[in-house]
């Protein structure tokens, strides 16, 4: 890729971005990743995929100026901006930042938890995921200082959208960093108290009430929160109808189709339930045209559910350099442990591919997300990507699943009107890509620059930095 300084430029290079980010410092912990910084950038001849679900448009010109998207268009008749910074994009594509809806800021193994505050927003960064709703926290606090921190310039990484501490039921006497919700009032007053802290999602876990989960909702809803889940003792459907705005892991989480279990228990038939769903069925449908009806948001997880099937979830080689040696043992022999233990059939995960594909089919928002936990395989941001190669195993084209990715997590966050697709107007958080993920997905891999408010983040300096350290920080 050519970059070619045309004129004009100067000291106007640093104070242009920083002006447009509504700042006056970036620490040099940023400044390291910074690799294209301008008032006015243009992005000739390359490839976009816009996020919307539009056709694949080729050769054109995305003119980025005071950190948004200024112009998009043929480069044939987009004009280039005299003294703009020319980036030749040929051979390459744009596409929108993606839109993370289950990207936790913490990682797991068999063996550890840790608060990864310095490795996931640099990694989610570097895979091209720009906003981040962090959808289950262990250290609520620490994810909002790690905001902070984010937004101020301190330290490199996505937008996040922080989602307070989990909230179950006392029967979840694993949870020790999660609210044991008992009663209605309990669960009204640590809503409020979250609200006022500055988080604006909570997520209910598996052993919640459907009392508490009401209440919650009532009392975050006045506030101005918005609730997720990844449930068990409460179903889909019942959840939709308490007013739940999302619910998380596709069909993996729904206990609709369980006729073992008992009111607000989590039963421990769930997972034997989805042998026997029809996606197609007057269950699942029923489902579908309930959320469907309440606005209510589906997210995809299926990168953390594929390790567990029997002949899927290799190790990938960036995963093992990106982890620490310990952290890799213990990944590496919970693999091969599984491998001997068996693990699920691939029709299971079939299963929930399909559902998903239903679930869109009968007009629902899906979005996408990673859930880096688990034995530790599936890792920030390179998780998000996978999940959108397998919805592309799913059934869905890849400029779908780009979409899911990307503007359908926006909508979700009610953020739409600000980013999550390419139009003149949008906050310029792009990702530029070697090759083209339209054609095939994988390559969405290949991520060379991440424009966050318009300015360009190297990818590969961003990976380097955390190689070795996934695991311990």
């Amino acid at each position: 890729m050519r970059l070619l300084l045309l004129t004009g430029l100067g000291s106007l290079v640093a104070l242009g971005s920083l002006v447009a980010q509504g700042r006056t410092t970036r620490s040099a912990e940023v400044q390291e990743f910074v690799s294209v910084e301008t008032p006015v950038l243009a992005v000739t001849h390359v490839r976009v995929v816009d996020g919307t679900g539009a056709a694949v448009r080729n050769d054109q010109t995305v003119i980025i100026a005071r950190g948004k998207i200024e112009a998009v268009g043929p480069a044939s008749s987009v004009k280039v901006p005299r003294g703009a910074k020319v980036v030749d994009g040929t051979g390459h594509t744009v596409i929108p930042g993606l839109v993370g809806m289950h990207d936790h800021t913490f990682y797991t193994t068999s063996r550890r938890i840790v608060q990864s505050n310095f490795t996931a927003p640099r990694l989610y960064l570097a895979a091209g995921v720009t906003t981040v709703r962090t959808t289950g926290a262990l250290e609520p606090y620490g994810e909002l200082h790690l905001k902070k921190r984010i937004d101020t310039g301190e330290v490199p990484g996505p937008h996040l959208i922080v989602t307070g501490p989990y909230l179950t039921g006392p029967a979840d006497r694993t949870a020790d960093a999660m609210a044991r919700l008992e009663t209605a009032a309990e669960a009204r007053r640590v809503v409020a108290y979250w609200a006022e802290e500055g988080v604006t999602w909570m997520k209910f876990y598996t052993a919640v009430s459907r009392e508490a989960m009401k209440a919650a909702i009532e009392e975050g809803h006045k506030r101005g929160m918005k609730f997720t889940g990844h449930l068990c003792s409460v179903s889909h459907r019942e959840a939709v109808g308490f007013g739940i705005d999302g619910l998380e892991h596709g069909m993996f989480a729904n206990s609709d189709f369980d006729a073992t279990r008992k009111p607000d228990q989590c039963s421990p038939n769930l997972g034997k339930s989805f042998a026997t769903v029809d996606v197609n069925g007057a269950a699942a449908q029923t489902t579908f045209k309930e959320m469907v009806a309440r606005n209510v948001t589906l997210t995809s997880t299926l990168a953390v559910y594929e390790p567990g099937v029997i002949g899927r979830g290799e190790i990938e080689q960036r995963t093992l350099e990106a982890l620490s040696p310990d952290a890799r043992g213990e990944v590496i022999a919970a693999r091969e442990a599984s491998g001997k233990s068996g693990g699920a059939p691939i029709e299971l995960l079939r299963k929930g591919m399909a559902y998903e594909r239903a679930f869109v089919k009968a007009g629902g928002l899906l979005t996408s997300g990673v859930d880096p936990t688990g034995i530790g395989v599936v890792l920030f941001g390179y998780g998000d990507q996978r999940n959108l190669e397998l919805l592309v195993e799913a059934g869905f084209s890849p400029v779908e699943a780009i979409q899911i990715g990307s503007a359908n997590g926006a909508k979700a966050l009610g953020i739409f009107a600000e980013v999550g697709s390419i139009a003149p107007g949008k906050r310029a958080d792009l990702v530029l890509i070697r090759g083209n993920p339209a054609a095939n997905i994988g390559d969405l891999q290949q991520v060379v620059t991440v424009f966050k408010d318009g300015v360009g983040y190297d990818s590969a300096k961003l990976v380097a930095a955390v190689k070795g350290q996934v695991g311990i920080r």
